[in-house]
């Protein structure tokens, strides 16, 4: 991980460790869903201030509900992750108004797959819920992953 990487983890609002090889990301705590408000400010969400520019990101897809960019740790050749610029803490929170948004943060994972020249060999579009899913930033993304052979079961 390069120095620019580990400055924006640097900004983030908390550091855990990854449960597959130690390795620190960004996150905060994932809200709890009983919890009253299970909400998180987006000024604390480290997605949401890259969606709003705040901080910076190598974006290879962006419109008016949804950006994609290179994820600053690359767990394959293209690793690239899909959020909408509408805070939603994680797809177990979603709601039934959502349903728009959610698809279009699918056809964004296909748009950026193309972007990045990957999408007639074939990647994988990965979205992780909650603790044990792997969900470690408490915003619905996208992992796009391709550019070599994903073996199956992951995990």
């Amino acid at each position: 991980m390069g120095a620019e990487a580990r400055a924006r983890i640097a900004r983030a609002p908390a550091l855990r460790q990854d449960r597959v090889g130690g390795n620190q990301r960004a996150c905060v705590s994932l809200p709890d869903p009983n919890a009253e408000d299970p909400s998180v400010n987006p000024s604390d969400c480290i997605f949401c201030r890259i969606a709003s520019g705040e901080i910076p990101a190598t974006v290879v897809y962006r419109d008016e509900h949804v950006v994609a960019f290179r994820d600053i740790d690359p767990q394959a050749p293209m690793h690239v992750l899909v959020i909408p610029h509408r805070h939603i803490p994680s797809l177990e929170l979603a709601a039934d108004g959502d349903r728009e948004i959610l698809g279009r943060i699918l056809l964004a994972a296909s748009a950026a797959a193309r972007a990045e020249g990957f999408a007639e060999s074939g990647y994988r579009a990965v979205l992780n819920v909650g603790a044990d899913g792997g969900q470690l930033v408490p915003h619905v993304h996208v992992h796009v992953l391709g550019g070599r052979g994903l073996a199956w079961p992951p995990g």
